[in-house]
C-alpha cells in the first residue's frame, strides 16, 4: 500500500491523518509518523499498516488518558474504566496507567488523601469516607494511611452540628432528627 497523503486533523490536535491507496485511513499521531517513518508515496506492507494501527491506539489511549487525569483526579480503577468506556483496549488503558504512574500523574495513595480531606471538610464520618474510597476504586490497603489524615470524629461532629442547630434550642424530635442525619453522615452510634 502506497502513502498517498498526510495531513493533521482538524478536530483533534495531537492527531495525524495518514491517507493509504485504495481509500484506506490511518488515525495516529506524530510519534507514530517520525517512528515508522512515513511519508507521501512510501510503500508500506499490510503487516505494517496493522503495526501502526496498534500503535496508534495505544498512543490515543495515552492521550486520551493525560487529558483525563489533567481535568480531574481520578484513582486507577476510575480511569481504566473510563478508557475501556471511550473504546480503548485493556491491555492499551492499562499500558497508559502505567505510563501516568512512572511520571507521577496519576497516585492512588495522593487521590486517597485528598478524598479524605475532601470529604471529611464537607463533615462525613469515617463510614461514609470508607464508602466513598471504595465507590472511586482506591486500593484497600491504602485506606488506612489516608483515613489518618481525616480529622477527628468529634471536632466535625462539633461543626457540623452547630451548622444544623444554628444555636436554637431542640426538642426530643430535633434530637431524633440530627441523630439520623449524622448517622447518614458517616458516623458511628457511639461518635454521635
Amino acid at each position: 500500500m502506497r502513502v498517498e497523503r498526510i495531513e493533521r486533523s482538524k478536530h483533534k490536535q495531537e492527531r495525524v491523518l495518514v491517507y493509504l491507496e485504495g481509500g484506506d485511513l490511518l488515525r495516529i499521531t506524530e510519534s507514530e509518523l517520525l517512528r515508522f517513518g512515513l511519508y507521501v508515496g512510501l510503500d508500506i506492507s499490510p503487516e505494517t499498516v496493522v503495526q501502526l494501527q496498534k500503535s496508534g491506539a495505544r498512543s490515543e489511549t495515552r492521550v486520551r488518558a493525560a487529558n483525563m487525569i489533567s481535568s480531574r483526579p481520578l484513582s486507577r480503577k476510575e480511569l481504566s474504566k473510563k478508557l475501556k468506556e471511550k473504546g480503548s483496549v485493556e491491555a492499551d488503558a492499562e499500558s497508559a496507567c502505567d505510563w501516568l504512574e512512572e511520571i507521577g500523574a496519576l497516585d492512588d495513595a495522593a487521590y486517597a488523601a485528598m478524598l479524605v480531606r475532601h470529604y471529611s471538610a464537607q463533615g462525613y464520618g469515617s463510614a461514609r469516607l470508607r464508602d466513598e474510597l471504595y465507590r472511586r476504586g482506591v486500593p484497600r490497603e491504602l485506606w488506612d494511611e489516608a483515613l489518618e489524615t481525616a480529622p477527628d470524629a468529634q471536632e466535625t461532629l462539633a461543626c457540623v452540628i452547630a451548622s444544623k442547630t444554628r444555636g436554637k434550642p431542640l426538642n426530643e424530635k430535633d434530637y431524633k432528627r440530627l441523630s439520623d442525619a449524622l448517622l447518614r453522615r458517616g458516623f458511628s452510634w457511639g461518635e454521635v
